[in-house]
């Protein structure tokens, strides 16, 4: 018969794992859809009443967000401008009930390229904090994911964290957009983010802009985001975009779109979300 065990603190999850492999449960929205019609036959951690893990802090050069944190509290969060993206995927993660159980680590471990709440973490430079019994170790975004529903996690470690690095212009926005089949309640078919830091000239001095559904990991543009450097802000940045800054992307053709539809979609998207974050810069 299957163990169940839902620890109260970080050390005895940590020494749960060390011990023996788990499921691990946080919301519930990926692991039990999964699992319609069948008894669990893993053992299950349920980290759901582990201290400390929830919540959103501020500090001197960077933000840090418990990986329990459910995207209602992020949209409910009084955030500065640069999460704007990141409030609009939230938006964007199921209905209301799924947006209050589902939380930020449980989308980044499931590591689906659809995830909703990547691009924008991306854009935000987004690092991980990954937790054993042995210790913690920060390790950027983009290298904790590794494919489609694969991770650098390993068995004994829990992701535990994002931090996110803090601007060094005062002036920082970000944006969201989705592409889908309907207007809510919807797998992504493209999703484009975008955040930007803005000088006292009004120009851009950095840009973080990534893609997802387009490849098996949401991804930066590297040779986009250089391209926009020293631009003017306005909505002539959707300009700027063309389609072989989308290099990076290989989308797969599925029911949800072909490549070639993927890729032309991105490329709009990309150019709508600079217009309109340029706009508002």
């Amino acid at each position: 018969m299957a163990d169940y065990l839902r620890p109260e603190s970080l050390e005895m999850a940590l020494d749960a794992l060390k011990s023996a492999p788990f499921s691990v449960l946080a919301g519930g929205t990926d692991f039990y859809p999964a699992r319609v019609g069948r008894t669990p036959q893993e053992d299950v951690l349920d980290i759901s009443a582990v201290r400390g893990l929830r919540g959103i802090e501020e500090h001197a050069d960077h933000w840090r967000l418990g990986a329990l944190t459910t995207w209602s509290d992020i949209i409910r969060a009084d955030l500065p401008a640069m999460f704007d993206g990141l409030k609009l995927a939230s938006r964007e993660v199921g209905g209301v009930q799924i947006q209050n159980r589902g939380t930020l680590g449980g989308n980044l471990c499931n590591a689906s390229p659809a995830a909703d709440g990547v691009p924008p973490l991306l854009s935000l430079d987004a690092s991980v904090e990954i937790s054993s019994a042995t210790g913690s170790q920060n390790i950027a975004l983009g290298d904790f994911l590794q494919g489609a529903r694969k991770t650098a996690l390993q068995s004994d470690q829990l992701l535990t964290a994002l931090t996110i690095p803090k601007p060094s212009q005062p002036r920082a926005a970000g944006h969201f957009l989705k592409l889908g089949a309907r207007k809510y309640l919807v797998i992504s078919i493209v999703m484009v983010s975008a955040n930007l830091e803005i000088d006292e000239s009004g120009r851009v001095s950095a840009a973080r802009l990534s893609a997802g559904a387009c490849s098996e990991v949401a991804c930066r543009l590297p040779a986009l985001e250089a391209a926009l450097m020293g631009k003017a802000c306005g909505s002539a940045l959707g300009d700027i975009a063309v389609a072989a800054h989308l290099a990076p992307l290989a989308p797969l053709d599925d029911l949800r779109g072909s490549a070639d539809y993927r890729r032309d979609a991105a490329l709009t998207l990309m150019r709508r979300c600079l217009s309109e974050l340029g706009a508002r810069a």
